[in-house]
């Protein structure tokens, strides 16, 4: 009941995080440039950015249920606001909004598994909570665009909005916060101070993220504009590269309970995550688009894999008492990351074309590789 319910609200809250960017072609159809419609849709994750470190540290005070509850029901009321506004600026400031109440249930929903998960079975159900994102996304890449081209962009955020509503439901009636051991100093004390273990972590998180937001803003703009999808088709296969990654998350996850390690299998994905955006890159630019779609559904899948890993060791390594923070930050920094992408990479676009992009993500994902931590024991 814990991991569903946790799966639920992170899958409504990815929603609303990235489902936003699958209205670039309504906003640059209304006429905003590539640019301007980026910086719209990524309000919700810089409101995300914002309060995440400090929902972690209302988890880690008072405990993982009335965060989940507070921010979904956040989340539904700014989204229903804002598919009954005209004006542009409320908009979005409640898209803001909706990001802070998103922002809760990604440390939140995450400790209610760890707290309720022995390690040897929390791989596989981290991996599983994981698959949220993906899902969220997904039904997003689904709903969102034709919502929004049939209905309007106020009415495409009803979408997100309601899964919020039912998830504030559920875990109001449902979520028990897990047990914790009883208080001592040294559970208390700062588990970044003398070991950069997880500030590594953390930077390794970072530039992974770099392959999976690219895929995850710009593939549908990609197989619009370059390849002339139909929106109604583009979608339908984001829909389906994002249950893929949910599959590979799950993957992962039980990898690393079996070989009790959550960083081997982590730099591996870093590698395999060069390997395939450095070839999208080379496809798209010789328009190979046989070979290009196929590796980019494989680049979707292999870009998602790391986050379970990433988010498992930082909860286990910071330990009870810290670990909600410790999951705000390594949440923060890689939203920042997903937040400058749309803008700064919709400007490279604009003047290069969609390779290039490819090409950097691939950059961003070699750099992480001798950044992943040595591996410790189980």
């Amino acid at each position: 009941m814990m991991l569903a319910l946790g799966v639920f609200a992170q899958t409504s809250s990815a929603m609303f995080i990235h489902g936003t960017p699958f209205l670039l072609p309504a906003l640059t159809a209304r006429g905003d440039s590539l640019p301007a419609a980026g910086a719209l849709v990524a309000l919700p994750t810089v409101g995300l950015v914002c309060t995440l470190i400090a929902w972690g540290y209302v988890v880690d005070r008072i405990g993982e249920r009335v965060v989940l509850v507070a921010g979904t029901a956040l989340m539904f009321v700014a989204g229903t606001a804002a598919a009954l506004v005209d004006n542009h600026i409320v908009f979005g400031a409640l898209l803001f909004i909706g990001g802070v109440g998103a922002a809760s249930s990604n440390g939140a929903s995450g400790r209610v598994i760890v707290g309720w998960f022995p390690p040897e079975r929390r791989g596989l159900a981290m991996g599983i909570r994981q698959t949220a994102q993906p899902l969220g996304v997904g039904l997003g890449a689904l709903a969102i665009p034709w919502v929004a081209s049939h209905h309007g962009i106020p009415a495409a955020l009803l979408v997100p909005a309601v899964m919020a509503g039912l998830a504030a439901i559920g875990c109001a009636v449902g979520i028990v916060d897990p047990p914790r051991p009883a208080t001592k100093a040294a559970d208390r004390a700062n588990p970044y101070r003398g070991d950069s273990t997880l500030w590594r972590i953390h930077a390794v998180s970072i530039l992974l993220v770099v392959p999976q937001g690219t895929l995850w803003t710009f593939a549908l703009l990609w197989l619009n504009v370059d390849l002339g999808w139909s929106l109604a088709g583009a979608g339908l296969l984001m829909t389906i590269t994002q249950f893929l990654g949910a599959a590979g998350r799950i993957g992962a996850g039980a990898w690393s309970d079996r070989v009790g390690s959550r960083l081997r299998p982590l730099r591996q994905v870093a590698i395999a995550a060069v390997i395939a955006m450095a070839a999208l890159a080379v496809c798209a630019w010789t328009q190979w688009w046989w070979v290009a779609v196929p590796l980019m559904v494989v680049a979707s899948v292999i870009s998602v894999s790391d986050n379970g890993l990433a988010f498992t060791a930082v909860a286990e390594l910071a330990g009870p008492f810290w670990s909600g923070r410790g999951l705000g930050i390594q949440n923060t920094g890689q939203n920042l990351a997903m937040a400058a992408l749309p803008p700064v990479f919709g400007a490279i676009i604009s003047a290069t074309g969609f390779p290039v992009v490819f090409a950097l993500a691939a950059v961003a994902a070699a750099v992480a590789v001798p950044l992943v931590p040595g591996v410790r024991g189980r």
